[in-house]
């Protein structure tokens, strides 16, 4: 995180403004006329679902993210990975709610944008001599949405330095905007400010007549951009976060209050009559309104939209980032398989996941070719995060019992409290699962790509056989000076899984001393431990063997990329400017000097195979099985670990993790 966003400043609340509240704070574009729905306007529909709304935002985002599960930073850094690396040692089967969360999450992250474009170009049927043409539904609304999303993530692989730096303005200019449209409707009918009272909120869920408890499942939407909220957390800092929320909770409210306003005031008789005065739905027959443009002056309404679409395209590349995150965090902790992973700009944590973004571009354009307005979108949306919502609070809880040690009662208390309100808002969203069977599909296989990955490399890491590194050190030396021996490399390195420092695997001595024996001046055994911490950048050297066997220790967080051949040349340059490496560059073909190092660097890869003679329990044969499927579709080790082609080698070798006990082979004759 940038220490400068460590205090609260004007730029730092600018910038979290900018980049922090984007998906929250354009869902008044649709939260009231998800709740309005098909329903005959009334005053108890009215206060309920703004006192719904009033309390959902005060005790779920206020006192839940914005209090108590920023708390939970990681050096800094937020979200569901980080909160899970500061958990993960108490309870071995935490990893799973930290998958499904990260998978319910990206899920649903593909109906944002498109829900969110969609809701601010839908406004442009009540601009003059549009309201034909403009039709939520039709195909130039759908083919103006699916082009501005098209761009936005076209762009992407450009990074958002220069864009960015408007971010905070714009975002500034939409909350203004809704605050002075929600003051305005608030003055002319003030008796809707009642609605903070929860009374007016319990009495809406019990009214089975527009349907009751379920509505739940609308008011959720409100709060939908929380979560994210949480992830985003490195990139601004806690304290202004927690500043600027003050602004913005004050301007969503105000906008809320204010179309619950409008639809009540004194000189709009006609909305308690007939809903179909809304404009956006009449052409399309279905009874509804959608207050956040109606009650725009007409005047305003073309600039409103223009904001608004601005707005949203930045809610839009927030939950984008967010995404690029999540995966980068998931490959770092063995959750996801390699895949590349591009540094668009020099902003630290900016990262460009090409497959993922192309992968959510193409969810998104399916969204909105399947459900093709906003009115449909809203009633598929908010299921998956109802599911993250719980899942954070399961890890919060471990989070609060073992790493801050609050007084037991406390923490049961504030359990008890969100398991209670998310689990409401989890049944009340039940009921979309019918409209969103393409989202099933789609976080079913995130969930399940990261759990086989994770389960697999547990059960390989159970077969990985070790041995003292000092039993080895006779025979690499011997070959080292052995001549009769084709060199192999100056310096031959190969990446080691063993955590004590003076182990080895035996399939890499296998790799260096049977059938081809590789000979080289020097051995070097390179180790990666992934810190806890996000940006940890740290390395010891333990040498082995002087100026010929040497491990290298590197340290390094979860957000960090393993670009190893670049972190492997710079350990060497220090430790020859340090003269911890005696290298002679004349009789090892190596050339160092103090600003670059090159010469005869080879790096050896040992990929495994799944082994035809194995025999596996059908759970472990399955997972295995899958995990080697899915391995081929990803990253080659050699990019994942940022090697150069022309430096490295593939050894193949088989894995045999259940070799067959029994073969019932019977001989019938003899010689």
């Amino acid at each position: 995180m940038n220490p400068n966003l460590k205090k609260v400043t004007a730029a730092g609340l600018l910038v979290t403004i900018g980049i922090i509240f984007g998906d929250i704070g354009t869902s008044p574009l649709y939260v009231f006329s998800a709740i309005i729905g098909a329903n005959k306007i009334d005053p108890a529909l009215v206060y309920g679902g703004v006192s719904c709304v009033f309390w959902t935002l005060t005790l779920q985002t206020t006192f839940k993210y914005i209090l108590l599960t920023l708390q939970a930073d990681n050096k800094g850094e937020g979200g569901i990975f980080s909160l899970y690396a500061l958990v993960w040692r108490y309870r071995h089967w935490l990893y799973f709610p930290a998958i499904v969360g990260a998978g319910t999450l990206l899920a649903d992250g593909i109906i944002t944008p498109p829900i969110s474009v969609a809701s601010a170009i839908e406004g442009l049927n009540g601009v003059p001599g549009l309201e034909s043409i403009i039709v939520p539904g039709n195909t130039l609304t759908i083919g103006i949405v699916i082009a501005i999303i098209s761009l936005l993530f076209f762009f992407q692989q450009f990074g958002t330095k220069v864009v960015g730096s408007s971010f905070g303005p714009i975002m500034c200019v939409w909350f203004a905007m809704i605050m002075f449209l929600g003051v305005v409707n608030i003055a002319h009918y003030p008796q809707i400010l009642a609605a903070i009272n929860p009374y007016y909120g319990i009495e809406l869920l019990m009214d089975h007549k527009v349907g009751g408890f379920l509505i739940l499942g609308s008011v959720f939407l409100c709060t939908t951009g929380a979560e994210a909220l949480y992830s985003d957390l490195g990139h601004c800092g806690k304290k202004n976060i927690q500043v600027s929320w003050l602004f913005v909770k004050l301007a969503l409210l105000a906008n809320y209050f204010g179309q619950g306003a409008w639809m009540l005031r004194s000189d709009n008789p006609e909305l308690f009559q007939d809903a179909l005065h809304n404009k956006f739905l009449v052409m399309k027959g279905v009874t509804g309104l959608n207050p956040f443009f109606e009650m725009m002056p007409h005047w305003f309404l073309l600039p409103g939209i223009i904001i608004s679409t601005l707005a949203t395209i930045i809610a839009s590349q927030a939950l984008i980032s967010g995404s690029f995150t999540l995966i980068s965090e998931a490959v770092s902790m063995g959750f996801w398989p390699k895949i590349t992973i591009k540094f668009p700009t020099n902003i630290r944590g900016q990262i460009y996941i090409p497959s993922i973004n192309w992968l959510l571009w193409g969810g998104c354009v399916g969204m909105m070719l399947y459900f093709q307005d906003s009115e449909k979108m809203q009633a598929a949306y908010g299921f998956s995060i109802t599911v993250a919502m719980l899942m954070t609070t399961l890890l919060m809880f471990y989070y609060m019992k073992f790493v801050k040690k609050w007084m037991q009662p406390l923490v049961f208390l504030i359990l008890a409290v969100f398991l209670t309100v998310e689990f409401s808002f989890f049944l009340a969203n039940v009921s979309k699962i019918k409209n969103r069977w393409p989202f099933l599909i789609f976080e079913i296989t995130l969930i399940f790509v990261m759990y086989i990955w994770f389960k697999a490399k547990k059960i390989t890491n159970r077969f990985l056989q070790f041995d003292s590194l000092a039993n080895y050190i006779p025979a690499l030396d011997e070959l080292s000076v052995n001549h009769d021996e084709p060199k192999y490399a100056t310096h031959l390195v190969y990446l080691t899984k063993a955590n004590n420092k003076k182990a080895i695997e035996k399939r890499v001595m296998e790799s260096i001393l049977t059938k081809r024996p590789k000979r080289a001046d020097v051995y070097w055994f390179l180790h990666i431990e992934r810190a806890d911490d996000p940006y940890t950048m740290e390395y010891e050297v333990v040498e082995i063997e002087h100026d010929k066997i040497i491990r290298i220790e590197f340290k390094l967080g979860f957000r960090i990329q393993p670009r190893i051949h670049l972190l492997f040349k710079k350990v060497m340059e220090d430790m020859v400017e340090h003269h911890e490496l005696n290298v002679d560059a004349n009789a090892s073909e190596v050339a160092f000097n103090k600003h670059n190092i090159s010469g005869d660097i080879r790096y050896v890869i040992i990929k495994r195979f799944l082994s035809v003679e194995n025999e596996f329990s059908l759970k472990e044969g399955f997972i295995l099985n899958s995990y080697f499927a899915i391995g081929s579709l990803a990253q080659s080790d050699k990019k994942a670990f940022g090697l150069d082609w022309s430096d490295t080698d593939i050894e193949k070798i088989p894995l045999v993790l259940a070799p067959v006990q029994h073969i019932p082979l019977k001989r019938i004759g003899h010689i």
